[in-house]
């Protein structure tokens, strides 16, 4: 019975926290999910380049220019790879934010240092995905399109990079709601995101299991919410289960597939 009451009780005290509360945590929600959202979608535009630049075929008879700014750049990426993924979030953000300041006279305003921040260290993980997903692709499909005449551009933008899209998309995931739950350490810099608003409010209310419990269910509600988006958006690009070849040859009419207009035979008439 003590059980039971405790429980109404509590409720009772997250239920009038959030009244009085609501438009805080909103507040630090909105940012968070910003944060998130952009430095994901910043970081797969840095991951996209990174991991293109590293798969660049070098063949022996190519400039030596050529294979010296390449050798420069993959170095630079590797470089720049095994420091942001091997450093935690939250030293980045103390070393960058302060760094700026202290070394070059850069006065970062705390959003701008955690878009920033985000952007290159979801790209640190990006390009070895990218870089993953390229190498995944049947190593047939690029000899096919060099023997149609297609430069490497081509054949990154019309052949390989579509499927390889399909294949990181998961990642890509992953990586949104990594942000949505990690961008909680650019508190330290100042940030007001969700931790930050969840600590003004616990502090102010001396409320802190109530504030936490308000903030892990906001939590699990953004991170669950993206799940299912995503999932969804890998569904529909996969197509449907079924589907029928269109053709116009016209001896494999009867094996199922459906006659595809030939703009031959217009021609001809």
């Amino acid at each position: 019975m003590y059980a039971m009451d405790r429980l109404s009780q509590l409720f009772g005290d997250i239920a009038s926290l959030w009244s009085k509360s609501a438009s805080t945590y909103f507040a630090g929600m909105g940012n968070t999910l910003l944060l998130a959202v952009i430095g994901t979608l910043l970081g797969c535009v840095i991951g996209f380049v990174c991991g293109i630049l590293q798969t660049i075929p070098v063949a022996k008879n190519d400039r030596a220019v050529k294979k010296g700014l390449l050798g420069i750049l993959r170095a630079i990426i590797r470089v720049y790879i095994e420091v942001f993924r091997g450093t935690p979030m939250m030293v980045q953000a103390m070393f960058i934010y302060y760094g700026s300041s202290a070394l070059f006279g850069l006065n970062m305003s705390p959003m701008f240092a955690a878009y920033f921040i985000v952007s290159i260290n979801t790209g640190a993980y990006m390009a070895e995905t990218v870089r993953g997903g390229i190498l995944s692709i049947d190593p047939g499909q690029t000899e096919g399109a060099k023997a149609i005449g297609m430069t490497h551009y081509q054949t990154m933008v019309n052949v390989i990079m579509p499927q390889a899209l399909r294949n990181i998309m998961p990642q890509i995931g992953n990586n949104l709601i990594i942000n949505i739950k990690d961008t909680c350490v650019l508190s330290a810099i100042g940030v007001v995101e969700l931790f930050y608003a969840t600590k003004s409010v616990a502090g102010a209310y001396y409320t802190y299991f109530e504030a936490f419990t308000i903030t892990m269910v906001i939590y699990f509600v953004l991170t669950f919410t993206c799940s299912r988006i995503l999932r969804y958006w890998e569904k529909k690009m996969d197509g449907p289960d079924s589907y029928d070849l269109a053709t116009t040859d016209t001896l494999a009419y009867t094996s199922g597939m459906v006659k595809f207009p030939d703009p031959n035979e217009k021609e001809d008439k």
